[in-house]
């Protein structure tokens, strides 16, 4: 797994290169990555998110980007994107953007065990790969989750990527987020 510095991106502009390079991979869902992250963003607006929830709405699955093979689940890897985009974007954006992202599969996970039936309702590769993400927390991990900080925002998150793999088209690019991801730039000093 590579690092955003060893793979040269070192500002927004960068990072919009990359799904702009990178961006029509599919991970085993039916839309691509660029449109994945694009529908997030957008569900997070529509529900009056803060800016930094929409933000890591729209770049949760950074860390899937810097795969060179963009089915890595199908070997029975788990690529731990969660944990290498959360890390990458840190220094960007700070807490508020990396928390929820690092802690989205972990929602999941929590999820998994307190809402009944959800588990049935997660798409395929979302299915596949909680194998891989240790399967439905049990309740000792459930209420550790509860306090890791940020934990209600990837909740939120999880459901903004459950619903954002719909096959459609958005009504925004991802240069329209880029405004908002300078001020949270900014922000984070």
């Amino acid at each position: 797994m590579t690092g955003l510095n060893s793979i040269g991106l070192n500002n927004i502009e960068d990072i919009e290169r990359l799904y702009a390079t990178r961006g029509g991979l599919h991970y085993g869902e039916g839309v691509t990555q660029i449109e994945h992250a694009l529908q997030c963003a957008a569900l997070a607006e529509a529900e009056d998110c803060p800016p930094s929830l929409v933000v890591a709405a729209l770049l949760h699955d950074i860390g899937h980007l810097f795969e060179k093979d963009e089915n890595l689940a199908k070997t029975g890897v788990d690529d731990r994107h969660e944990t290498v985009g959360a890390r990458t974007l840190k220094r960007f954006f700070g807490d508020a953007v990396s928390r929820p992202i690092a802690l989205h599969v972990a929602a999941k996970r929590y999820l998994c065990l307190i809402v009944p039936q959800y588990s049935s309702g997660l798409s395929p590769a979302s299915q596949s790969s909680l194998v891989l993400q240790g399967g439905p927390f049990n309740q000792a991990q459930a209420v550790a989750f509860e306090r890791a900080s940020y934990w209600q925002d990837a909740v939120k998150l999880r459901r903004f990527d459950d619903m954002g793999k719909r096959d459609r088209i958005s009504r925004r690019d991802f240069s329209s987020y880029l405004p908002m991801m300078r001020n949270l730039l900014s922000a984070a000093g």
